[in-house]
């Protein structure tokens, strides 16, 4: 479907460690569909002009991200959160889910609110998350959430990568999948090489496996395939220590914050290898210097893969309200990216 004039969409602008969160609230088209899957390919299908408009310059840029609230199809749940960017829809984002829970009490989506904190479950593309607001009867603050379950797909997977040669990585399920490994078998430094190294050479074993890796979810739809992949500080056996991690999503994306999925695999996998112990915490940063902390709640299953359900907790913020037009003749201003 082409877009329809006159467009003028209405959105709240927010940020979870500095990664931005267009929370898209007026002037999007009906989007049909029964379930939330059925939502997200009809929007993929029919209103994909939208997210350009919304996600690529001059309204956005390569690195935007974005939020649909919609009507959940789970009858536990507040509401449905589908999620956008450069490429496409992704099935889980946990900074997004840390920003939704501030704006969901403040915009009055959910009818019990309490003190000292919040409950709200928030249908997520890949399941039901529930997201925990700090609240004082006044102000809302830092928001954690608990994962869907997450788990180790593939441990210490060798792959050859073109301009990289040979690493291995490990390859997570924490609401997408991921690949993680340190950004020393680079030669390059999560904190201190420069960005464009770093998501270079992300993008690269991103692109490698998806051409080679067979992803499957063993109960969860339209969630098997690559999202990204994580480079991290190495420092995985510290718990002391802040670690510092880079998540590379999407089409070659870079998270300012910790990345909240990223953030709950990195902290399966080191539960997984024994570095931290159940409920054990440990702080995540992000690129912009902003931090998570996260932790493993409790052990589950998912499938025949033994799983854990984590706890990530950050802070999300309010930046500004804009309304966005296009032109009929503005024929640029429909969206394009500058790489």
């Amino acid at each position: 479907m082409p877009l329809v004039y006159p467009v003028s969409i209405s959105t709240t602008e927010m940020h979870t460690g500095g990664e931005p969160l267009r929370i898209i609230e007026k002037g999007y088209p009906e989007i049909k569909g029964r379930t939330l899957l059925d939502k997200m390919n009809y929007l993929k299908s029919d209103l994909d002009e939208y997210r350009k408009l919304l996600m690529w310059e001059p309204r956005g840029h390569y690195d935007m991200y974005g939020a649909l609230v919609v009507p959940s199809d789970i009858k536990t749940c507040d509401f449905a959160s589908i999620f956008i960017h450069n490429e496409g829809y992704s099935t889980m984002c946990g900074h997004a889910v840390i920003a939704l829970g501030r704006y969901a009490i403040e915009k009055g989506l959910v009818k019990n609110v309490t003190v000292p904190e919040t409950q709200i479950n928030i249908q997520c593309p890949c399941g039901p998350v529930a997201a925990y607001v700090t609240y004082d009867g006044r102000n809302t603050g830092a928001v954690r959430f608990q994962s869907v379950p997450c788990f180790v797909f593939k441990p210490d997977l060798s792959v050859d990568v073109p301009g990289h040669g040979k690493i291995t990585v490990d390859i997570v399920y924490a609401g997408a999948f991921y690949a993680i490994l340190s950004a020393g078998q680079y030669g390059l430094d999560v904190r201190n090489s420069r960005v464009s190294e770093l998501r270079a050479a992300a993008g690269a074993t991103t692109d490698i496996l998806r051409g080679q890796l067979l992803l499957e979810h063993p109960e969860t739809e339209g969630v098997s395939f690559l999202y990204g992949t994580i480079l991290t500080d190495g420092n995985d056996g510290h718990s002391d220590e802040i670690t510092d991690t880079m998540c590379v999503y999407a089409e070659r994306a870079v998270d300012r914050s910790p990345c909240g999925s990223g953030t709950s695999a990195r902290i399966a996998l080191q539960y997984y290898k024994n570095k931290i112990k159940l409920g054990q915490p440990r702080t995540f940063r992000g690129p912009s210097g902003e931090v998570f902390t996260a932790k493993v709640a409790k052990e589950v299953s998912c499938g025949n893969h033994k799983a854990v359900v984590t706890e990530v907790k950050g802070q999300g913020y309010f930046c500004g309200n804009s309304t966005f037009t296009l032109e009929e003749s503005d024929a640029v201003g429909r969206g394009f990216l500058l790489k």
